[in-house]
């Protein structure tokens, strides 16, 4: 069995259609959060979200966007996503709006006789905390899971703790550990890290012809051209 594990799309269509081109024919895709917000687009990203993932959890922004709350983001990031999130709010319609609101904070899947156990950010359940590669052994106490799948830091790691290993594939849209798009594949009972090169540019001429104010887009496009 081959699994597709994708988290943080954030909008960015032409990102998740190299991540797709690359990683072809597989069986099960799962996504851990946060298909809205920053990038230009939602509608795009959505729609292939909601045809096409076999298991899925909210994130802070699908949470946001849902719910008409704060994401919990901080510096930058919280302008950029107020900002973005009320367009985002034109783009999509109210069926959109509901499915990003029933997504569940947690979710399991039994798949080639192991278990994997999904969050966005915490496994405890909270969608806003920012945990680190080193930080999150004492958060996988009491859950028994051959992997525990999470995103959020936008930063793409395996770490082993005990009979678990904890994966976080990266962002999909807007990696803060370089320029590209980051997913993983679980495939002969492995995951492989991967990390593939867009067409960024085709994003940032997308995010140009928005209505979002100059500082914003500017902002968000050295976000994306980030290294």
């Amino acid at each position: 069995m081959k699994v597709l594990i994708v988290s943080d799309i954030h909008a960015n269509y032409p990102a998740l259609q190299a991540v797709l081109n690359s990683a072809v024919d597989f069986d099960k895709l799962i996504f851990l959060g946060d298909v809205v917000d920053y990038g230009p687009h939602p509608k795009e990203c959505l729609t292939f979200i909601k045809e096409n993932a076999d298991y899925y959890v909210r994130g802070n922004h699908d949470n946001a966007l849902g719910f008409d709350t704060d994401c919990n983001c901080m510096g930058p990031f919280r302008e950029y996503s107020i900002v973005t999130r009320e367009w985002h709010k034109t783009l999509l319609v109210e069926d959109d709006k509901k499915f990003l609101r029933d997504m569940p904070v947690l979710d399991k899947a039994h798949l080639d006789d192991n278990s994997f156990f999904l969050a966005h950010a915490s496994p405890q359940g909270d969608i806003y905390k920012y945990l680190g590669e080193d930080e999150i052994g004492h958060e996988i106490k009491n859950i028994f899971a051959e992997y525990i799948l999470l995103g959020h830091t936008h930063v793409q790691y395996k770490k082993e703790i005990d009979n678990t290993l904890v994966v976080n594939p990266g962002s999909v849209g807007l990696a803060r550990d370089g320029g590209q798009a980051c997913y993983a594949v679980y495939e002969n009972k492995m995951i492989l890290l991967k990390r593939i090169s867009y067409d960024v540019e085709n994003t940032i001429a997308d995010l140009m012809k928005s209505p979002l104010p100059k500082s914003t887009k500017d902002g968000l496009r050295k976000l994306l051209l980030y290294k």
